[in-house]
């Protein structure tokens, strides 16, 4: 609590820094399967809210009422026979509608927007995990996104079983859960690639250490990143 007490008060320093010439800032979490993103997105929003500043949780697939219809598709373990193209395609309509609707306003009325996976997750889940090639996937990720890319992305790391290990004990397994072992561990390996070929937008944090000390890491990185 007191690291969380003092990032706090380095939050307000940078807010007053940035007073009348903040136009926004898009965080994005990413990583494989039970890394901790959610509460993350939460423990971030607490903060940053307590601190005055206007911020937007959101999540993909989802985030309005069409990406919600659309989770509850891609999610369901009924739809087992559903292909990898159709899968992608999914996840990319979803997404063109949530920028549109959530995250561009949000960033336009100057706001922190926190979101719980977005691109990248379509270029390692459908690209690494499904090899899909992926220049399409970065296409339709380009498209769907428009002018909307993140300013710092966040990769919650961890191992692939430990990770599936604590989704499982929230739950049923959806259908992405209930992948293959090899299907997670090539999740896991592509947001690492993705982290060392994108260094200046991609940063790769422990998901192994306490939420406290993760969410004060993500904090500061954040403020930096104000900073420039």
């Amino acid at each position: 609590m007191e690291r969380l007490h003092q990032a706090r008060q380095e939050e307000h320093r940078v807010s007053e820094d940035t007073n009348g010439r903040w136009s926004g800032f898009f965080l994005t979490l990413e990583g494989p399967e039970g890394c901790g993103k959610s509460t993350q997105a939460e423990l971030l929003a607490e903060h940053f809210r307590r601190s005055g500043l206007l911020t937007v949780v959101t999540r993909e697939p989802g985030g309005t009422v069409l990406g919600d219809k659309l989770r509850a598709l891609l999610l369901d373990p009924a739809h087992g026979e559903m292909t990898p193209r159709t899968e992608l395609l999914l996840y990319e309509a979803a997404r063109a509608q949530h920028v549109e609707q959530v995250i561009r306003p949000a960033l336009e009325r100057g706001a922190l927007v926190v979101c719980d996976r977005f691109m990248d997750s379509s270029s390692v889940y459908q690209g690494n995990g499904l090899g899909l090639y992926g220049e399409s996937v970065a296409l339709l990720n380009r498209f769907a996104v428009a002018d909307v890319t993140p300013d710092l992305t966040i990769v919650l790391d961890l191992p692939a079983a430990d990770g599936l290990r604590r989704a499982n004990a929230t739950g049923s397994p959806d259908r992405i859960e209930q992948r293959p072992a090899a299907f997670h561990e090539r999740v896991r390996k592509g947001f690492l690639a993705l982290a060392r070929a994108e260094p200046a937008r991609v940063v790769v944090v422990s998901a192994t250490d306490r939420r406290e000390q993760v969410c004060c890491d993500i904090i500061r990185m954040v403020t930096d990143r104000w900073r420039q």
